[in-house]
């Protein structure tokens, strides 16, 4: 059935693939958000960045799940795994646990917090910036290592 819904997906090894990006386009859009509300003292723009913060946890915390889980499974050498796999997994896991304090600090003080704002503005610039660090892993590890898998063999040529 999967296969017939969604062929490309029925290739995968598992599902982290699936749900990587999301989080990513959430954290991203809300630290865009909270500067824009910030700078324009917008409680509406505050509120939808919010939002985008907690939705952006819950991925955070589904995609490190997947990824956790399927990081034993990963067909890689050695090197590779302890090259870029373990970084990959420890900056991830570090964005993980850093939304989810920016998440909860926000719930508690409300959408901008008062109270050293900057240090949460900061916060989700780090986070950011670990997110892109942690991709970069990621990404060698797909493209530059098959960490993905092969479904194919290669030279592939495009059928359907």
């Amino acid at each position: 059935m999967l296969e017939r819904l969604f062929p490309g997906a029925a290739h995968l090894q598992n599902l982290h693939p699936t749900v990587v990006h999301f989080p990513i386009a959430l954290l991203f859009g809300a630290t865009l958000l909270y500067f824009l509300g910030a700078g324009l003292r917008n409680e509406s723009i505050t509120g939808a960045a919010l939002w985008m913060l907690v939705l952006g946890a819950v991925g955070a915390v589904l995609s490190a799940g997947t990824g956790l889980y399927a990081s034993a499974g990963v067909m890689i050498a050695p090197s590779v795994r302890d090259a870029l796999l373990k970084q990959h997994r420890n900056l991830m896991v570090a964005v993980t646990v850093l939304t989810g304090a920016l998440s909860a600090w926000a719930l508690v003080a409300g959408p901008l917090p008062r109270r050293a704002r900057w240090a949460f503005l900061l916060g989700l610039i780090a986070t950011c910036a670990l997110i892109a660090r942690g991709a970069d892993y990621g990404g060698r590890l797909v493209f530059d290592y098959n960490a993905g898998g092969s479904a194919c063999g290669q030279p592939i040529d495009f059928s359907k």
